[in-house]
């Protein structure tokens, strides 16, 4: 068995600063799916990373901010899974069901990793919250763009506040999952969340579109009646 260094020691290492944080970013995946986020220190991390924790303190404040930038990262990745699967050759349901595929199969790669990002983020306060909601709209507004770049076909704009909802609705399906420790079945929810993704899309492509009321919680309400 490998013993870690101590999380004090200077470890020797001549790894870039950039593969300094990466290594400290896998390490706190791995000790907070064991451990807990509570329960994980910077030492813990450190030592995992096999660096000191002054390396930890050149990349991250604490625990904390390394956890925004663990989820920020997986993210980012599960955002690449899902922009790469699209193929503008397909039909656009396809396309759909084909690019949530892919993202829920990256994200049921690692689990533990999944429930720390998924439940973890959301014990960490407003900060938490920010950057869980920053992710939430980049996904929005990937939604947005996608159905907007369908070609031949005249598309109204899909609300924001719909592209959101999708959002809403599919994370939910992943905290299902989690709950239930069925994430390795997350891609068999592919079908369920592209059909929702086709009938809210094609609902507004065939004007169907909900009361201005639901669509748009922005729009200030009518005034009262003066009776």
């Amino acid at each position: 068995m490998d013993i870690p260094a101590p999380a004090d020691a200077a470890v020797p290492d001549a790894s870039p600063p950039r593969d300094h944080r990466r290594r400290l970013l896998d390490a706190l995946a791995e000790v907070v799916a064991r451990k807990g986020f509570a329960d994980t220190t910077i030492a813990d991390i450190a030592a995992q990373a096999h660096v000191s924790k002054r390396t930890f303190y050149e990349h991250f404040e604490d625990k904390s901010e390394a956890l925004f930038a663990l989820y920020e990262a997986a993210s980012r990745q599960a955002m690449h899974a899902l922009s790469g699967a699209l193929d503008p050759a397909q039909h656009w349901h396809g396309q759909a069901e084909r690019a949530i595929a892919a993202y829920l199969q990256t994200l049921a790669r690692n689990p533990p990793l999944l429930r720390t990002l998924f439940i973890e983020i959301l014990h960490l306060g407003p900060e938490g919250l920010r950057v869980r909601r920053r992710v939430n709209e980049q996904i929005a507004a990937f939604i947005v763009q996608a159905v907007s770049a369908r070609r031949n076909t005249p598309v109204p704009p899909l609300l924001p506040t719909l592209a959101m909802a999708l959002v809403g609705a599919i994370n939910e399906l992943i905290l299902q999952a989690i709950e239930q420790d069925a994430v390795d079945r997350l891609p068999t929810l592919a079908p369920a969340a592209s059909h929702l993704v086709r009938c809210v899309v094609d609902g507004t492509l065939a004007g169907h579109s909900c009361p201005a009321e639901v669509t748009d919680a922005a729009q200030p309400a009518p005034p009262a009646s003066p009776h």
